[in-house]
């Protein structure tokens, strides 16, 4: 039989927010004198559970100890995985719902030499979504501030940034929002939801580093969705424009792809003129209106029945990702000629 690890969550903030059945897993623990091993001691019922006699033991010191996170899951996972080997059934506990935003608890499923129970527990989501009273039946995206790119974010729905817990972090996110959203945009700061001390901030986005309170390890920026209109960075905009434009515009609907060949012509040449004059906000503007005549083509040939936007996409994906080996294959390459060797040896297979 193998060992088993098994996986509880804490809640995201006291004990009146713990499931009844994660806490009568840990009563079980502590009347069988059973140690829990908690990814981290910085949790408020950690200190109730500690008095109720609760013997624990953290993986605090683990963050201090290495250098980056991949090492401290992969530090945890190997711990936890001895102590599994050791005694046939180790307790491991972390913040909030195990199966939202543990990395640990994910890299242990896929693990085949252990056997891995988890039990549940109760994330912060449904507490942050009553403390900033905001509907989310059109949607939202929970993101890792140490691990989110800005081009996988949907403007036009909410937003939940957690462990944003330093000014540092904060700066960093900030700077990123910063890209697509205005720098005045409201969002709020939540700290400890659901806790007594739960405090919710409505800021302008500039602001979220500057704040006196500070952010610790229950904090999450909640960004609003934007409307529509508002959302003017944003690709997903425009393609929204182009559906509504191509089933309702007249003079659309009667082009096909070579009646739109002139229009291609013109933009280019007008985008090729801003490039050499040096203009940035003529090329800015001219480059959209390129794209917005790639848009033109791909939306009358998906039309006609041709082929479609997602189809240019996924071709173009496929050849990027192909050509660029050094890149993303760890193929080493010295020099501008081999990288050239390296292109046409690629092209020639295709």
């Amino acid at each position: 039989m193998k060992p088993t690890i098994q996986i509880i969550g804490l809640g995201a903030g006291e004990l009146d927010q713990m499931p009844l059945g994660v806490y009568k897993r840990l009563r079980q623990a502590i009347s069988d004198k059973e140690c829990v091993y908690l990814r981290t001691a910085e949790h408020p019922v950690v200190s109730t559970l500690e008095n109720e006699g609760l013997t624990y033991e953290s993986f605090d010191a683990i963050y201090e100890a290495v250098d980056t996170f991949e090492d401290v899951y992969a530090t945890i996972i190997e711990k936890l995985v001895s102590l599994a080997n050791q005694q046939s059934r180790v307790l491991y506990a972390v913040p909030g719902h195990p199966m939202v935003a543990e990395t640990v608890v994910q890299q242990l499923l896929k693990r085949e030499d252990v056997q891995v129970d988890v039990i549940g527990g109760k994330s912060f989501v449904d507490d942050l979504l009553q403390a900033v009273q905001v509907d989310m039946i059109n949607g939202f995206q929970l993101v890792d501030a140490l691990d989110f790119s800005i081009d996988d974010l949907v403007l036009t729905q909410a937003i939940m940034i957690m462990q944003v817990f330093n000014a540092y972090v904060a700066s960093d996110v900030k700077l990123a929002l910063m890209e697509r959203y205005p720098d005045d945009y409201k969002v709020a700061l939540v700290h400890g939801a659901g806790t007594r001390d739960e405090h919710v901030e409505w800021v302008r986005l500039y602001e979220i580093d500057r704040i006196d309170e500070g952010a610790y390890n229950l904090t999450t920026l909640f960004v609003p969705a934007m409307e529509r209109d508002e959302a003017k960075a944003s690709f997903q905009t425009l393609q929204y424009y182009m559906d509504e434009i191509i089933q309702k515009d007249i003079w659309l609907r009667e082009q096909t792809l070579d009646s739109l060949i002139p229009y291609l012509q013109e933009e280019t040449q007008e985008l090729i003129e801003a490039i050499q004059q040096e203009d940035d906000a003529h090329i800015i503007e001219e480059l959209g209106d390129v794209l917005w005549q790639v848009l033109f083509q791909t939306s009358v040939a998906e039309t006609e029945g041709y082929f479609s936007l997602e189809e240019v996409l996924e071709e173009l994906n496929k050849k990027i990702r192909r050509r660029h080996p050094h890149v993303f294959d760890g193929v080493v390459v010295k020099s501008v000629e081999e990288l050239d060797a390296l292109w046409q040896e690629i092209k020639k297979g295709e």
